[in-house]
């Protein structure tokens, strides 16, 4: 909302129609010796509630108006605009107003009605809650000459409304709403009359001494009522103490949420990372396990290349001691053969011999035979 605004606060006049009032009244009634109620009673179910909206939404607002908390509301509180016998011929009870510059209490005690002769500050703004067709908001008869009773209602007549607003209290805004209708009228007092004011282009009504607008806000009930609401002059919509919690409320969730949802995320960037650190962990295993698995392959085939080398060198060592044992074999059966053959050869020799000794023993044999056929004894040759 944009800074508030000052607010000028209008000045009264003592000096009302048929009736002068003392600068300074000393012996004139105040708020605790004049009537406070009537037995008029509350024109619809939509007042109490109107009034609590306008009151709670625009608070806010003037305590930064009024720091020292010198303001004051009224819900269909009597204003004594002038002092009459009896006392109800000189008050009117608006539905809802506002005065600038004055304490809500007097003496410590609440007010009972508003006396303008005691205060000397008109209301700024007042509001009526028009029941009917807004004849008696807009009755602007002036106060009548002697005590006339009314045929309508079987009372004494009194001003009109907007006459006393106007004329004799001096409100410079007023304000008429139909909540039935679904209407709104304001006027703004102009050279001491009152001067209706156009709605601008978001259909609202400006208050700009105090940097605001007022305006008719649809509920969303079946069918919509119409309210009566404050704006900013930026539009922004005056939000009452209820809406007030319950944005709070909704801003709070919001907020819950949003902190839930931060925690999420940052559980699940935390768990992200988390994965991302094991994914990494596992990708930096799983590399050094295949950089393993080359190593022990590169053994392996290093193993199986010098297995296989020791293979072949083994089947070379086999097949040279197997060349060589059939070497060696072959040398044996040649050696054997040899021997055989020598063998055979000694035998042939000494069969040989043992032959030539047969015929050298036969020939011997015979020669000495034949010797001693001869008569020679061989044994003396």
């Amino acid at each position: 909302m944009n800074p508030v605004p000052p607010l000028t606060v209008p000045q009264s006049s003592t000096t009302t129609q048929n009736v002068t009032l003392p600068e300074e009244p000393l012996d004139l009634p105040d708020h605790t010796q004049l009537p406070d109620s009537n037995d008029d009673f509350v024109k619809n179910f939509q007042e109490h509630p109107q009034s609590i909206i306008l009151t709670t939404s625009i608070e806010p607002l003037l305590k930064k108006i009024h720091p020292n908390g010198d303001y004051c509301i009224g819900q269909d509180s009597g204003i004594y605009w002038r002092f009459t016998e009896p006392p109800e011929k000189g008050v009117e009870a608006p539905d809802w107003f506002y005065v600038p510059g004055v304490p809500s209490r007097l003496n410590g005690q609440l007010r009972r009605s508003y006396v303008l002769w005691k205060e000397k500050v008109p209301p700024f703004i007042v509001i009526e809650f028009a029941s009917k067709n807004g004849k008696e908001e807009k009755d602007s008869s002036p106060p009548p000459e002697g005590d006339e009773i009314d045929p309508e209602t079987g009372k004494l007549k009194k001003a009109g409304k907007f006459w006393v607003y106007e004329q004799a209290v001096k409100i410079p805004y007023y304000a008429i709403f139909n909540g039935f209708k679904g209407t709104l009228e304001v006027y703004h007092l102009e050279r001491k009359r009152y001067k209706e004011i156009k709605a601008n282009r978001r259909g609202h009504y400006a208050i700009p001494e105090m940097g605001i607008e007022l305006g008719i806000l649809y509920d969303n009930q079946k069918p919509p009522t119409p309210w009566l609401r404050w704006w900013d002059n930026k539009g922004n919509l005056l939000l009452t103490g209820n809406e007030l919690a319950e944005q709070a409320e909704a801003i709070a969730i919001r907020e819950r949420l949003a902190k839930e949802q931060a925690e999420t995320i940052a559980s699940q960037e935390r768990l992200a990372k988390e994965q991302e650190r094991e994914a990494k962990e596992q990708a930096e295993t799983i590399a050094s396990q295949e950089r393993l698995a080359k190593e022990q392959e590169r053994e392996a085939k290093e193993r199986a290349e010098e297995i296989a080398s020791q293979e072949r060198m083994a089947k070379e060592r086999a097949e040279t001691i197997a060349s060589q044992e059939r070497l060696a074999k072959e040398r044996a059966e040649t050696i054997a053969s040899q021997e055989r053959l020598a063998k055979e050869r000694a035998e042939t020799i000494a069969s040989q011999e043992r032959m030539a000794k047969e015929q050298e023993r036969q020939q011997k044999e015979k020669l000495a035979a034949y010797l001693r056929s001869l008569g020679i004894d061989p044994e003396k040759i």
